[in-house]
């Protein structure tokens, strides 16, 4: 929600009259300088929209702040040119609605066009957030990044590197989106206090990184050739991909990773398909290269890979991982109940590569039980138990 600087006002005069901690609106408004706002410049004010009212009969500024538990000066910041003595009936102002609820719903098919969606509403009632692009899928679906926080600790979340797993992406969205909740209502996630948590940690979320196999899953071959002849063929010709996991090259983007990559290309498929091929080279797929390059890019303490299903949380690899490791790994299993495993027969992993090149710690989330996908009636039960995680990871 924008306001309007009047004379004589500050950041911490908003602060006050809108309830939103200094620190959010400082981070919504980079381009400003807090300590020389000028007269009639654009302030975002996060955790607000601004919604129509239609003056009725009786009505007043006073009353209608009153009738909503506002400040009476945060109606004149909204409307800078309304006449509070000249209102007339069914004359149009602007009133500000503090965001209460979720904007994300993570309980339906959860395609790349309904994140992107999501990420820009988000962004827009916070603009604290940073939205960047990370790079392009294969068919030019841009691969967003969203960036919360101010803290030296930098933590790194992301979900459906698989196809069929992509019900990680809405419960990743979910948490991000109680998370900017929390911080402009100023309440606490299981009692956690989250301000302490964005003023420690910046936290990078890539929410989908193969968008095309998702929307492979959820809408069917695309349009575009030779990739709807080649995704067909390799299905044998069904039009059923719930069980696909690569990229719509066939290549399984968590088997791309040079960590080991040959030992998981020696017993794996040799050409594209539904699961498992690895690619003709390691970071061959631009979407693996696209988290590749980030990951240098933003050096991070620890990574996340969410996936399903298992409830496990792998956390070792080739014995290089750092002993803190299982130590959070432990501290993960007991806020979500799900039970850490050291390591599986298993290479070119992201998690893996991370270890491997950085010695630092990073885990592969397995979130819930079936057979993938897993179906939206367990999308409450697997927000509940990864959430701890999300938290933990920060917190610890």
């Amino acid at each position: 929600m924008d306001v309007y600087v009047r004379p004589g006002d500050s950041l911490w005069h908003y602060t006050q009259l809108f309830r939103i901690p200094l620190q959010l609106i400082i981070d919504s408004n980079r381009n400003i300088n807090p300590q020389s706002l000028s007269v009639g410049q654009r302030i975002q004010i996060p955790g607000y929209v601004a919604q129509s009212y239609q003056i009725r009969r009786g009505d007043s500024l006073w009353s209608i702040a009153m009738s909503r538990n506002l400040p009476l000066d945060t109606l004149f910041l909204v409307n800078p040119t309304i006449n509070p003595n000249q209102l007339q009936i069914g004359q149009t102002i602007k009133v500000p609605l503090r965001i209460t609820w979720r904007l994300v719903n993570g309980k339906q098919n959860y395609t790349y066009e309904t994140m992107m969606n999501d990420i820009r509403r988000l962004q827009s009632v916070y603009p604290f957030l940073q939205v960047d692009s990370i790079g392009n899928s294969v068919l030019d679906r841009e691969l967003p990044e969203v960036l919360i926080g101010t803290g030296n600790k930098r933590v790194h979340y992301n979900g459906s590197f698989h196809a069929n797993e992509w019900i990680t992406t809405p419960t990743i969205m979910t948490f991000l989106n109680d998370y900017v909740l929390s911080l402009t209502n100023q309440m606490t996630i299981r009692g956690i206090i989250t301000s302490s948590l964005y003023e420690q940690t910046t936290l990078s979320i890539v929410p989908m990184v193969n968008p095309d196999g998702v929307n492979l899953v959820l809408n069917g071959p695309p349009e575009e050739e030779p990739y709807r002849s080649n995704v067909l063929d390799w299905n044998n010709n069904s039009l059923d991909f719930s069980g696909w996991k690569a990229n719509i090259n066939g290549v399984d983007l968590n088997d791309q990773f040079p960590a080991e990559w040959e030992k998981e290309r020696d017993r794996n498929p040799k050409t594209p398909g539904p699961r498992d091929y690895g690619g003709e080279s390691p970071l061959s797929q631009p979407e693996s290269i696209a988290m590749a390059d980030l990951t240098k890019k933003r050096d991070f303490a620890r990574v996340l890979a969410f996936h399903t299903q298992g409830e496990v949380i792998y956390w070792g690899f080739q014995n290089l991982e750092p002993p803190e490791n299982k130590v959070l790994a432990n501290a993960f299993g007991r806020v979500s109940g799900y039970t850490p495993v050291k390591t599986v027969d298993s290479y070119a992993g992201y998690k893996d590569w991370f270890i491997q090149d950085w010695r630092r710690s990073g885990f592969t989330v397995e979130l819930g039980r079936g057979i993938n996908p897993l179906p939206l009636a367990q999308f409450d039960e697997i927000y509940e138990e990864a959430l701890g995680i999300f938290l933990a990871a920060l917190y610890l």
